[in-house]
């Protein structure tokens, strides 16, 4: 494969720290995988934002480019699978903590990795959905799994007004269900109405202290937050209810009662968007491509370029953005 030229946000590590810098590189560096695309788009994630940043321990490597998920169109392939011109989709499997991430203009990864680009969507469209919104179709698709349908029962979403939250209520609201939001950020209502919810809560209904059992109240959840967050909305779960499980934001422990599994039947699910098998990826972003309205993405979807990353990423970690961030990396 021939060498080309390329930028790409890099954070380069050492002992004193790490640097954060756009630069210019030779496509020799990628690594040796079937498939080099260039990439149109990535998002700036919550994982992301640990990772510029250094508030987390997300990069594997001395120097790489974050960046967890990206779309584009590849250039070279030595896989049938894909060939020049195709438009592909890419999220999770370690790119951007082990391998070179999406904050950069070519990318070189293995055929297996990549989805084709949904038919309804655009380059820019998928990224606007992103890691984000892939993780909340699987939750939604995860608790439809344990029986959840549309009733007069409502569904909530914690974190909402964040990434996840944001196409979880689109996604249950275009499904029928009656979505309740919660945020930390009540001026974000008229927000979160465009997309669907019913009514907006303040995520201090479940931080505060409470019984080991509530009344009764949510068909389903998606919690994004964790920590004490996730204690306290189990205590208000249905019989036979479910939690989809995929954020720690609020924290990465909580402490609560047994109760509302042994008396109440309620299901803990954890969801995880890394290393998904292929049929359930494909569902789920077919979930998205079909039921998630283009107006929808537009109101939760802020573009960037590459050299805002750093600024962003300092205000996700602190909980200021709303809805997705898409980052054009050739801007």
């Amino acid at each position: 494969m021939s060498s080309q030229t390329f930028s790409a946000l890099v954070v380069e590590q050492d002992d004193g720290g790490q640097d954060v810098r756009i630069r210019e590189l030779s496509s020799d560096i990628l690594p040796t995988d079937e498939v080099l695309v260039q990439v149109a788009y990535s998002s700036l994630n919550y994982k992301d934002g640990l990772a510029v940043t250094g508030k987390g321990k997300i990069l594997r490597q001395p120097f790489m480019a974050p960046g967890i998920d990206f779309a584009g169109t590849v250039i070279e392939s030595a896989s049938p699978q894909y060939k020049a011109g195709d438009r592909v989709v890419l999220t999770g499997w370690g790119v951007g903590e082990k391998h070179w991430g999406g904050f950069s203009q070519l990318n070189r990864v293995p055929a297996a990795w990549l989805v084709p680009l949904p038919e309804g969507l655009d380059l820019r469209q998928s990224m606007a959905i992103g890691t984000a919104g892939f993780t909340a179709a699987l939750c939604v698709l995860a608790l439809e799994a344990q029986g959840l349908q549309p009733s007069e029962r409502e569904v909530v979403v914690t974190g909402a007004a964040g990434g996840v939250g944001s196409v979880a209520v689109a996604l249950l609201a275009r499904a029928g269900y009656r979505v309740i939001a919660s945020t930390g950020r009540l001026h974000e209502a008229g927000y979160l109405r465009e997309l669907g919810a019913h009514e907006i809560v303040d995520r201090a209904l479940f931080t505060q202290p409470g019984r080991p059992l509530e009344r009764e109240r949510w068909a389903g959840a998606v919690d994004t937050v964790g920590g004490a967050t996730l204690a306290g909305l189990l205590r208000s779960m249905a019989y036979h209810s479910a939690v989809a499980a995929c954020g720690n934001a609020g924290g990465a422990e909580f402490t609560a009662s047994v109760f509302p599994f042994i008396l109440r039947g309620v299901r803990l699910v954890g969801v995880e968007s890394v290393l998904v098998e292929a049929a359930l990826r494909h569902a789920a972003w077919e979930r998205l491509a079909r039921e998630l309205s283009l107006s929808a993405i537009e109101k939760m979807t802020e573009v960037i370029a590459l050299a805002a990353v750093p600024s962003y990423a300092e205000q996700i970690t602190e909980g200021q953005i709303r809805g997705r961030i898409v980052v054009d990396v050739n801007a």
